[in-house]
C-alpha cells in the first residue's frame, strides 16, 4: 500500500506544471538561436525542452535518450512550432510516467507535424500579416514626411505580440491537447496519413524549388553545318529546367543512400560549379 502511495507521491512531483510549461516557453525565446543547415531547428528544440526532460525523467539514461531523439533535423514556422513543443511536452511526460507511448513516436509525430505548419505559418504570419503591417508602416512613415517612427513602432509592436501569443498559446495548448491527440492518432491510424500526405507537400513544394532557385547551364555548343546548336538550348526543348532536376535527384541520392552530409555536400556543389565554369563547360 505505501509503496502504491509513494509512486503515486513521485508520479504527481513529476508532472509538469504551469511554472514548468512557463519555463518552457522562456527557454523557448531562443528556438531559433542555434538554427543550422543540417539540423536545422533541432538545437533549439533540444533547448527549448530542458526543463521538460529535467522535470519528467528522474532517470540520467532517459533523459540522454530524450534530448538525443529531438537532435533529429527539424523545420518548421517558428511560432506555429510551440504547438508542436506543447505536443511533445505531453508526448514525454506520459513516456517518462507511464511508458505507455512508444518513444520513436514522438519523433515521428513532430515529423508529421512540422510540414503542415510550415505552410499554415509561413502563409499566415509571414505572408499575410507581415505584408500587411509592412505597408501600413510604411505608410504612416510617408504620410509623416519621414519624421515619426510610428509606423516602425507598430510594425515591431504587432509582430512581436502576435508572435508571442502564438508561443504562448501554442506551448499551453498543444501541452491540453498533446495526450489526448496522441491516443486518437495512434487509435485512428492518423499518424500514417499525416506523414504521408506531410511527405506529398513536402515534395510538392521542392520539386516547385527546383526551377526557380536551382541553377545549372552548359556553355557547350556544336555546329550542324552553318548553324551552330546550343547544347542548353536542346536539352530545354525537351524538357525545361532538366539539368538543375537532375543535379537535385543526384544530391538527394548521396544524402539518402551515400549518407553524405547537407554541409559536405554543399561545398562539392560550389566546388564543382567553379570548376566547371573554368573549364567552360557550364555557363
Amino acid at each position: 500500500m505505501s509503496e502504491t502511495v509513494n509512486t503515486a507521491q513521485d508520479e504527481s512531483l513529476r508532472r509538469l506544471s504551469k511554472k514548468d510549461l512557463l519555463k518552457l516557453y522562456i527557454y523557448s525565446q531562443a528556438f531559433v538561436s542555434g538554427f543550422n543547415y543540417e539540423k536545422q531547428e533541432a538545437p533549439g528544440t533540444v533547448f527549448s525542452l530542458i526543463p521538460v526532460i529535467e522535470k519528467v525523467y528522474d532517470n540520467d539514461e532517459e533523459k540522454v535518450e530524450a534530448y538525443r531523439r529531438h537532435t533529429e533535423l527539424f523545420l518548421t514556422e517558428a511560432h506555429l512550432s510551440h504547438l508542436v513543443l506543447g505536443i511533445t511536452a505531453a508526448m514525454e511526460e506520459e513516456n517518462a510516467l507511464r511508458h505507455d507511448i512508444d518513444p520513436a513516436s514522438i519523433g515521428a509525430i513532430k515529423s508529421a507535424l512540422m510540414g503542415p505548419f510550415a505552410g499554415i505559418g509561413d502563409s499566415l504570419y509571414h505572408g499575410t500579416l507581415r505584408p500587411i503591417m509592412a505597408g501600413l508602416a510604411v505608410s504612416l512613415i510617408t504620410a509623416s514626411g519621414y519624421t515619426s517612427p510610428l509606423g516602425a513602432i507598430l510594425f515591431l509592436v504587432v509582430m512581436a505580440g502576435v508572435g508571442q501569443v502564438l508561443r504562448y498559446l501554442g506551448i499551453m495548448y498543444g501541452y491540453k491537447q498533446g495526450v489526448s491527440l496522441v491516443a486518437k492518432i495512434q487509435s485512428s491510424g492518423l499518424l500514417q496519413k499525416l506523414t504521408k500526405y506531410a511527405s506529398i507537400a513536402a515534395c510538392v513544394v521542392i520539386g516547385g524549388f527546383v526551377s526557380n532557385l536551382v541553377a545549372m547551364n552548359l556553355a557547350v555548343t556544336y555546329s550542324a553545318g552553318e548553324t551552330v546548336v546550343s547544347l542548353q538550348e536542346t536539352l530545354d526543348g525537351m524538357m525545361p529546367s532538366m539539368l538543375p532536376l537532375a543535379l537535385t535527384l543526384v544530391c538527394f541520392w548521396l544524402i539518402d543512400k551515400k549518407k553524405v552530409g547537407p554541409v559536405p555536400l554543399m561545398f562539392i556543389v560550389m566546388i564543382l560549379g567553379v570548376i566547371g565554369s573554368m573549364a567552360g563547360i557550364l555557363a
